[in-house]
C-alpha cells in the first residue's frame, strides 16, 4: 500500500525530468532526498519536492512510520501538455516552439523486511 503524491504541469520537460527520476527510482527515502539536494538540476529540485510530499502524506497518515523506514516504490515523469508558441524565423517566416510540461507522479511505500 503505497502513498502517492501527484505534481501536475511542471514546466519542464519530460526527457529531462526523467533522467533525474532515473536515478532515484527504487532507492530508500533518505538516499533519494540526499542524491536529489546534491544534484543541480532543476529537475532534481521538482522531482525531490513531490517525493517529499508523498513522504509526508505517508508519515501523517500512518504514526508508527519514520522516514528510514520508507522508499520510493514508484517515480515517473509523463507528457503533459505543450504551449505552442511563435517563433520568428528570417524571411518573415515563422516555426512553432513547443514548451513541454510534465506529470510527476512519486509513490513511497514501507520497506518489508524479509525476516516478518
Amino acid at each position: 500500500m503505497g502513498y502517492k503524491a501527484v505534481a501536475k504541469f511542471v514546466r519542464i520537460s519530460p526527457f529531462k525530468a526523467r533522467r533525474v527520476a532515473d536515478i532515484v527510482r527504487s532507492r530508500p527515502y533518505p538516499e533519494a532526498v540526499a542524491i536529489l539536494n546534491n544534484l543541480p538540476n532543476k529537475g532534481a529540485r521538482l522531482v525531490r519536492k513531490v517525493i517529499q510530499s508523498a513522504a509526508a502524506n505517508a508519515l501523517s497518515n500512518n504514526r508508527n512510520l519514520d522516514e528510514g523506514m520508507l522508499y520510493v516504490s514508484e517515480l515517473y515523469v509523463n507528457e503533459g501538455p505543450r504551449m505552442k508558441r511563435l517563433w520568428v524565423r528570417g524571411r518573415g517566416r515563422a516555426d512553432m516552439l513547443l514548451k513541454r510540461m510534465s506529470h510527476i507522479t512519486a509513490v513511497v511505500d514501507r520497506i518489508e523486511k524479509s525476516g516478518e
